[in-house]
């Protein structure tokens, strides 16, 4: 990725830090963008001073259309046209539907899905308008395809996120862009201790569960990094993304049988 200018959403930490951090040691110019700009430059820092990469932090909220604007237009103003954008900012509200407020919805859906659609256009627009192709990641989940009675804001932001992946790569095909919608499973990052939480409080459960589970960021990044390369559509990662995709095509009734399951067995 030598002389690639690389756009990372979220990159302050988890996957989007990683990510970053493996396309700068790979020889792209990365911008990393985060809500915290604290967190932004500190990625982008470690990436100067442990890589000798050449980085970015720049402040956005992807939630806000005016601030997405503003900063795709500073991107190409300071740095020029994104070769490779990584839409990966999120966050998680968890608990039961009837327990989501229509607030808990819309900030779920302003991050997930439309801080996607933002990143997706705007990039999308200034890489058509360049003519020289390039490649639009986004990070989707196993929530895409794996319904969750905990996650409902989350999975049909997810789910949404996979299709609109899906629509952009048939529409901007001719254009030489390719489009990749990435879906872990279960990461170690940061993302539960952050979440917010309704109806029944599994902080301190989901933030354990993540840590066991051991499945660093690191390893989703080079999913995203292979993605890129082999201009992959659909990327389920690890173990429990391969199986729920695989189940979500073949059986989508077992996963409907497991979600109601996992319900249960968290409110006994």
């Amino acid at each position: 990725f030598g002389d690639r200018l690389v756009v990372v959403t979220g990159a302050g930490s988890g996957i989007g830090r990683a990510t970053a951090r493996a396309f700068a040691a790979h020889g792209a110019e990365v911008v990393c963008a985060d809500l915290d700009a604290g967190t932004a430059a500190r990625t982008a820092d470690g990436i100067a001073e442990d890589l000798g990469g050449t980085a970015h932090a720049m402040r956005v909220d992807v939630a806000d259309t005016a601030l997405m604007e503003e900063f795709a237009r500073q991107v190409s103003d300071r740095y020029g046209v994104p070769d490779i954008v990584v839409n990966n900012a999120g966050i998680v509200v968890s608990g039961p539907f009837l327990d989501h407020s229509a607030d808990d919805w819309r900030k779920a859906l302003d991050v997930n899905l439309w801080g996607v659609v933002h990143g997706c256009r705007l990039f999308g627009a200034q890489m058509v308008e360049r003519g020289e192709g390039g490649h639009i990641v986004n990070i989707a989940s196993l929530a895409a395809f794996a319904p969750s009675r905990m996650l409902p804001a989350y999975s049909t932001a997810k789910a949404a996120v996979r299709m609109l992946s899906e629509c952009l790569r048939a529409d901007l095909a001719g254009q030489g862009i390719g489009v990749s919608a990435v879906c872990p499973g279960f990461v170690s990052t940061p993302i539960a201790g952050n979440a917010t939480y309704v109806g029944p409080d599994l902080r301190e459960f989901a933030v354990r569960a993540l840590e066991r589970r051991g499945y660093p960021p690191e390893r989703v990044a080079a999913h995203i990094l292979r993605a890129v390369h082999r201009n992959q559509a659909v990327v389920p990662v690890n173990v429990e993304g391969r199986i729920g995709y695989a189940l979500s095509r073949l059986s989508p009734g077992a996963l409907r049988g497991l979600a109601r399951l996992s319900g249960a067995m968290r409110n006994p």
